[in-house]
């Protein structure tokens, strides 16, 4: 994980677009799901094989100058041995170069054999270290663990009835370099296919928490009634909102989740209670350093973490597709005034009997420079509100591209819905772009 918060351009130029709304034309799509119900139960993961990768990346950073950093010859080795595993168990890889700080970097690929093209699950961990140290929990912890879930599903023959791809990112250290070439080098259909993309950094730090990304409703909501089984208490991520290798996938309107165990924030005393170890340390004081090292690991969160890996993987992989919906649509653009009032964007929803859905997909497109000062609502027909994003002085990624989801079985499905926008705090701009309402 970076050491520094991607932070969005300066304002951009005043929006002159008035306010503008519409009525909708629906069209045939498929809708974002709740929870799947899975056909097959995952494996255990043996941590002893997660800690056997730990060992050969310690072992490659030792013969390469103590580290596996971009464009150094620990990274490009880190690749190889990644990739060897992977072809030998039977998936389609494929690197893909990039250049950054003028060297050479590279991403690694991998697609298993079968499952529907059109709904991708994608798990991914960056495998670069920075050049202080060797960076085993950040991010071999991670590395290692999506590794060993893929080979897992090659052991299992596994038999997904979506398509699993698994990735490893290079350059992240240097600000999400790597993956976000991948992502910009999508076509916008083959980026339609990715129900999910599910991220792991840091996951097994030496004075552990068991942190969950909330950026997507459904897929948080995996990760938790995973650890909620295991009796493991979970919080919601903070430290590395904007951070790692999730951000470009989420900036592109790809649905996110995640784990992560901790970096330089100080475990507080109620966190030490509920997890163990020690308050008022960090959860990693080797954080992007040189004692980054196989010591440097906690062996229970490692392999709490990588069997929650596996278990979303099967859970999500394995899930029936959910069936053909019907979407309302508004295009139009509409100005949100930097610091001022709440503005909203229409859409009229008409031919759908009964109430609206228990997991109704919201797919907003908010095109913003600090996506932390907006607060974003949905506004039933009744005038119900139901919040889909507060402000946040922490949330510095700019736009606002993803699908929530709401329980809004207790509304009238047809009539008039609003997605009311605000933005709370100055100097920065932006607009809705559009969104829409699948039932």
């Amino acid at each position: 994980m970076p050491a520094f918060k991607i932070i969005a351009a300066g304002a951009a130029t005043a929006l002159a677009a008035a306010l503008l709304t519409a009525s909708a034309t629906p069209a045939s799509a498929t809708p974002a799901s709740a929870r799947p119900t899975a056909l097959a139960a995952a494996p255990d993961i043996p941590v002893a094989n997660v800690k056997a990768h730990l060992s050969q990346l310690q072992s490659i950073a030792t013969a390469n100058g103590g580290n596996r950093a971009h464009g150094r010859a620990g990274y490009r080795a880190s690749i190889d041995y990644v990739k060897a595993k992977l072809d030998a168990a039977g998936y389609t890889t494929a690197l893909q170069q990039f250049t950054s700080g003028g060297a050479t970097g590279w991403n690694l690929v991998a697609d298993w054999p079968g499952g529907d093209a059109n709904h991708v699950i994608m798990a991914g961990a960056h495998l670069d270290s920075v050049t202080a140290g060797p960076g085993i929990n950040d991010n071999g912890s991670g590395s290692a663990a999506v590794l060993e879930t893929a080979l897992a599903v090659a052991r299992e023959n596994l038999q997904p009835t979506k398509h699993l791809r698994f990735g490893w990112w290079g350059a992240e250290e240097l600000g999400m370099v790597g993956s976000r070439a991948y992502v910009n080098g999508l076509a916008s259909t083959d980026r339609a296919k990715i129900d999910g993309y599910l991220n792991f950094d840091m996951i097994g730090s030496p004075n552990p928490g068991y942190f969950v990304y909330d950026d997507n409703a459904a897929l948080e909501k995996v990760f938790k009634d995973w650890y909620a089984a295991k009796g493991i208490a979970t919080e919601i991520e903070t430290e590395g909102d904007g951070r790692s290798d999730h951000a470009p996938f989420k900036s592109a309107g790809i649905p996110v989740g995640g784990l992560f165990s901790g970096a330089d924030y100080t475990k507080t005393s109620a966190q030490a209670q509920k997890w163990g170890g020690t308050a008022g340390q960090a959860f990693d004081r080797c954080y992007h350093s040189s004692c980054d090292t196989t010591s440097n690991i906690n062996d229970t969160a490692l392999d709490n973490n990588s069997d929650a890996i596996a278990n979303a993987i099967w859970t999500l992989g394995t899930a029936t597709a959910p069936p053909p919906g019907t979407v309302f649509e508004n295009t139009a653009d509409v100005s949100v005034p930097d610091n001022g009032a709440a503005v909203t964007s229409s859409i009229t929803v008409s031919g759908i009997s009964g109430n609206a859905p228990a997991a109704l997909a919201v797919g907003v497109d908010i095109r913003h420079t600090w996506r932390g000062d907006l607060v974003v609502d949905l506004v039933a027909p009744d005038g119900s509100s139901y919040r889909l994003k507060n402000s946040s002085g922490s949330d510095s990624a700019d736009n606002v591209i993803t699908t929530y989801t709401v329980n809004a079985s207790g509304e009238v499905a047809n009539g008039t819905w609003r997605l009311r926008v605000q933005d709370v705090a100055s100097q920065d701009t932006g607009y809705i772009n559009s969104w829409k309402l699948t039932f």
